[in-house]
């Protein structure tokens, strides 16, 4: 059963979730679920990913209540995480997209050495993208795993075009720079 409150703003409901009130969190859960859930499924189309997505966001609003500081709003607040966890989503998907093509290879190929060097190139290049800086890592994943157009990617984080294009840039420099790094494995796949 629905908690009666009076017509309370979003304000004094993160107000009352942050004292712990469960009956203030019920109303915010009601009131948001199904716009974060059409946020996510515009960047996912993917039903089951969605509602897990939307239920992560509130069981973390949930575990940080009592800290809880809204300086955005609550609504900003929980779109944002929508953001960020659709993002975090699709870097997981790329991770899980690169080990299935190693594990392909492996069809392929019997070679123990050129599996674990593939898994190895796999993970470095994962953890070039993880080690960019907060935007620029949300710029890159949003143009090479969403597809986004530098305008969509504008529009999504609040930034410029010209901003979005500087990201991009300093990711694939950063990337590059790093498989540099890198190439003594890559020649090791690629010549073994």
């Amino acid at each position: 059963m629905m908690p009666q409150f009076p017509a309370l703003d979003d304000r004094e409901l993160a107000l009352l979730l942050s004292e712990g009130n469960d009956g203030a969190f019920e109303i915010i859960y009601n009131k948001y679920w199904k716009r974060l859930f059409n946020a996510a499924y515009k960047r996912i189309a993917d039903q089951t990913a969605c509602e897990e997505i939307v239920q992560d966001i509130f069981i973390k609003l949930w575990e940080k209540r009592f800290g809880l500081s809204l300086s955005t709003g609550l609504e900003n607040y929980l779109l944002v995480a929508v953001k960020y966890n659709t993002i975090d989503y699709h870097r997981k998907q790329l991770v899980k997209h690169r080990f299935e093509q190693v594990s392909k290879l492996s069809e392929y190929d019997n070679s123990t050495d050129d599996i674990l060097i593939a898994a190895d190139l796999a993970r470095y290049i994962s953890k070039l993208v993880d080690d960019l800086p907060g935007k620029c890592k949300n710029v890159y994943v949003l143009s090479r795993l969403e597809h986004k157009s530098h305008k969509e990617i504008a529009e999504i984080l609040g930034i410029s075009e010209k901003t979005v294009q500087g990201h991009l840039t300093k990711a694939l420099q950063h990337i590059r720079s790093g498989m540099m790094d890198a190439l003594p494995l890559l020649l090791a796949f690629l010549l073994h």
